[in-house]
């Protein structure tokens, strides 16, 4: 068995990507210190830890760094094999079909649902609606096809794609509250529905998501600071 060592995570509360890396620590029971970031005012740390990104979540074992969510959720798989469940599927074929949809939800879902919160108008705002509630649909496709049945997309229990998919959903319950759209809908996504109320009772989820009105202040807050910096471009033209 691997020994833990030192465990470092730069990260924001309501980042889905560092909530998907928060489960799968939470899962194979590692204690870490967790480092606050302020993605209004990077810290030196941040910066010389993820010089290219200048992103989070980073996560620093014994002094050296992973960066992007899904490839640090595979390191703390590998390296931790021997403790909690196994987070990615043994199959190799299994393997190969989590990681295409885990790609899938971090290109389309995300970049969707997050032009719902930046769109200026209306129509800008419901074309993203649409784009986000056309990703949903293809992942209950997905779901109906490789849970084989059971409750999750791993199958009895939690895995890659359930973390993959799983960390958004605090955002979609953020944007159904601030814009008054359903997402998931039991009527055109039922098992994907029953799938996310079963998901977030999860320990992992429970542990980790935030509440739902600090994920809508930050969102406003983001809203608020795309105005600012528009309006300082304005006026310097």
């Amino acid at each position: 068995m691997a020994a833990q060592g030192d465990l470092k995570l730069l990260g924001l509360s309501v980042s889905p990507f560092v909530v998907r890396v928060r489960m799968a620590l939470h899962m194979k029971g590692l204690s870490y210190e967790y480092i606050k970031q302020d993605l209004f005012n990077k810290s030196e740390l941040l910066l010389k830890s993820n010089p290219v990104e200048k992103k989070v979540p980073v996560l620093i074992h014994d002094g050296k760094t992973v960066l992007d969510s899904s490839v640090i959720v595979q390191y703390i798989d590998e390296v931790w094999a021997a403790m909690g469940p196994s987070i990615l599927p043994v199959d190799p074929y299994e393997r190969a079909t989590a990681r295409f949809w885990a790609a899938y939800v971090d290109d389309k879902l995300f970049s969707a649902y997050v032009g719902v919160n930046k769109a200026v108008t209306e129509v800008e705002r419901m074309e993203k609606v649409s784009e986000t509630l056309a990703v949903l649909e293809q992942l209950e496709e997905a779901f109906a096809k490789h849970s084989n049945g059971k409750g999750f997309f791993a199958g009895d229990s939690i895995g890659y794609l359930d973390l993959a998919v799983g960390c958004h959903l605090h955002w979609l319950k953020a944007q159904c509250k601030m814009f008054g759209v359903v997402f998931l809908d039991a009527g055109k996504t039922p098992l994907l529905a029953t799938w996310a109320k079963r998901f977030t009772e999860t320990d992992a989820a429970k542990e980790v998501v935030p509440d739902t009105d600090v994920v809508m202040e930050y969102a406003k807050k983001r809203q608020a600071y795309r105005v600012a910096v528009a309006a300082a471009a304005a006026s310097a033209k």
